[in-house]
């Protein structure tokens, strides 16, 4: 099976676009933007991250307290930082929570204690207990085919 075909029809879904951060032992804030998330119970409470096993950010978050933060439309350059990519001047504020560090100003939340991994072949699948959740109104940041866009620019392309 071509791999990169694979991918280009797995981009025909459009998702939305998180960055999942924690803090590690010696307390230094990390991040990774991941766009496989999921929700998976209401009860209990439980979310789906999914993380490629040559990321560094995969042994990172075993068995760590981490928050997804779902980015909100004009946060392009957050997503693009911690997918690796160093944006020049941004400066990124961040919120202390109890469980680890949340990013300020994102669409929406979650705070989530470990719950469980599975293997997902070439990722890991890395399921949080909610513990807590914020979210605001707003235009959030999407992905679709390789690209980021806006949901107001969806609104807008539906409206013609």
């Amino acid at each position: 099976m071509d791999t990169r075909e694979l991918r280009n029809c797995f981009g025909r879904f459009a998702t939305g676009v998180t960055v999942v951060t924690w803090a590690g032992e010696d307390k230094v804030k990390h991040g990774i933007t991941v766009n496989s998330f999921t929700s998976v119970s209401l009860d209990p409470p439980l979310v789906l991250v999914s993380i490629d096993k040559k990321a560094k950010a995969c042994a990172g978050l075993k068995n760590q307290s981490f928050v997804v933060n779902i980015l909100a439309s004009g946060q392009e350059a957050i997503a693009w930082q911690f997918a690796g990519k160093e944006q020049q001047g941004l400066e990124i504020e961040w919120e202390e929570t109890f469980l680890g560090p949340k990013i300020k100003d994102t669409l929406a939340t979650f705070e989530c204690s470990p719950w469980k991994e599975y293997d997902g072949g070439d990722h890991i699948l890395y399921l949080g207990k909610i513990q807590d959740f914020s979210y605001t109104d707003g235009d959030a940041l999407v992905f679709y085919q390789g690209k980021f866009s806006q949901t107001k620019e969806i609104d807008n392309y539906l409206k013609k």
